[in-house]
């Protein structure tokens, strides 16, 4: 990885761990967490109200995402599950509780402190079904084929190595599994360049991928099926939106699919939650 590369991971970990101490020295004071200031393209406010009563606190507060990968993605009893950028742990919860005891949730980050924001929520919310790993997005520490769905929540635009990261998908899924993910997506006739005016890398913009590239990018690593829903617009011609894709279920489905090409663009950085 290039030191331009270390650099801006460096700074979006800065963010992210910053943004955990607030969450945990909030929740010290008499009035609790508060939420991290966002606007309303982003944060705690694009899940159910229902949802978040059902949460710890910590977990509602910490959520900096653009979506609701956990609805995209229809979880199921029974399928075990990764979200990869899982900050404080509230799409892994409320995972864990739609596949049930008999399925499993994982949450990756890459910051200790959110890490141990999360390992306190999931404790507060008596989640036995649920674990959380340290490591980044281009380099999941899970065996290949154990996966049945991959989710994320405005984490992918941060890499600055999103073949490695469709690649990692594509690897830890079984055969069948899917991705249902929240991301910030940029319109095709947006370069990289007018994507960065639009705001900086830690404020998930400037690392966006164009529709077609983020189609490319996932065909190019085998998945199939390919859908790109956008949802609300986080600036101009960028928007949140659902991907979804599917691992073909048998190897001749992806003999013949290309190498995995360059798809990013100047990205920022894997591992932290957006």
């Amino acid at each position: 990885m290039s030191d331009h590369s270390n650099d801006l991971r460096e700074t979006v970990r800065e963010r992210y761990a910053a943004a955990a101490v607030q969450v945990t020295e909030g929740g010290a004071a008499c009035c609790g967490p508060q939420l991290i200031e966002v606007d309303d393209s982003f944060g705690s406010t694009l899940y159910a109200a229902a949802e978040r009563d059902s949460l710890p606190a910590g977990a509602v507060a910490a959520s900096l995402g653009c979506g609701n990968p956990t609805a995209v993605a229809d979880l199921h009893e029974g399928e075990r599950v990764l979200d990869l950028g899982s900050g404080g742990g509230i799409d892994v919860l409320l995972s864990a509780r739609r596949v049930g005891p008999t399925g499993k949730a994982y949450g990756l980050d890459m910051t200790e402190e959110m890490l141990a924001l999360a390992l306190a929520n999931q404790k507060k919310a008596g989640a036995t079904n649920v674990e959380f790993l340290k490591g980044t997005i281009e380099a999941i520490p899970l065996p290949a084929n154990t996966i049945d769905v991959v989710i994320s929540n405005c984490v992918i635009n941060l890499s600055t190595d999103k073949p490695a990261v469709f690649a990692e998908m594509f690897r830890v899924l079984a055969p069948g599994g899917r991705i249902g993910i929240s991301d910030v997506v940029a319109d095709d006739q947006l370069g990289p360049d007018q994507r960065a005016e639009r705001g900086d890398y830690v404020g998930c913009i400037a690392g966006a991928l164009s529709f077609t590239e983020y189609r490319e990018g996932l065909a190019s690593a085998g998945f199939t099926d390919i859908e790109l829903t956008p949802t609300h617009a986080v600036a101009d011609g960028m928007h949140s939106a659902m991907v979804r894709a599917t691992k073909p279920t048998t190897t001749t489905d992806t003999a013949a699919r290309k190498p995995v090409q360059a798809a990013s663009s100047g990205a920022c950085c894997g591992g932290g939650c957006c």
